[in-house]
């Protein structure tokens, strides 16, 4: 308590990076839940939509197959992107294969993008939090010597008390980046499995 009263009597550098750091803890934490929710979700409709598809009759009994387990849409717009083929247009003309190919790696780019959204912002606080710390703990401590030395008495609690302060402000700054980094690192590895998964299956519909 006496630390957040310190940063809140400072100036408005101090409070403008400890409110930063604040926001970007908050921002990390709703991404990092909302991912672990989407891609435990993800996962399990892949898993079992490739299975229901492939036991269909038919393509567009397979597209109904999706529907019912595909909670989360990755499966049943790279299934529909066939029927995105326009006839008589300019995307038409040229090889058939071709104009599969190409629907088919729109629909895959949309869905990867889905499950990469947020890892912008994972990467941007995990590189840059442990910076706004620094600067508020540089930025302490040069009010803090300030202080000492128009006190004109120095004693080791005036120094200890200020610079002490000043420098948790890099440990919260670590404490912000840290669970980002974990999260980006293990989020990219099951976006990099799911998106080999997803191109696997998009080949073996383009082959279809």
């Amino acid at each position: 308590m006496d630390f957040f009263a310190t940063i809140f009597e400072g100036d408005a550098l101090s409070i403008t990076l400890a409110l930063a750091l604040l926001a970007m803890s908050v921002a990390s934490w709703t991404v990092i839940f909302y991912k672990a929710w989407l891609l435990r979700r993800v996962s399990a409709d892949v898993a079992h939509g490739k299975a229901a598809f492939w036991q269909a009759r038919d393509v567009q009994q397979g597209i109904q197959a999706l529907v019912a387990v595909d909670r989360a849409a990755v499966l049943l717009p790279l299934a529909q992107a066939n029927l995105q083929l326009m006839p008589n247009t300019l995307g038409a003309q040229g090889d058939v294969s071709a104009q599969r190919t190409r629907v088919l790696r729109d629909a895959l780019h949309g869905v990867l993008h889905r499950l990469q959204s947020g890892q912008v912002l994972l990467a941007t606080v995990g590189s840059t939090a442990p910076f706004v710390g620094l600067l508020g703990t540089v930025w302490g401590i040069y009010h803090a010597l300030t202080g000492i030395a128009t006190a004109g008495q120095l004693t080791i609690e005036r120094v200890a008390g200020p610079v002490g302060e000043a420098l948790v402000m890099t440990a919260a700054g670590l404490a912000v980046a840290l669970p980002a980094v974990l999260a980006f690192n293990v989020m990219g590895r099951v976006i990099q499995r799911l998106e080999q998964e997803l191109e696997g299956f998009a080949h073996d519909l383009r082959e279809l």
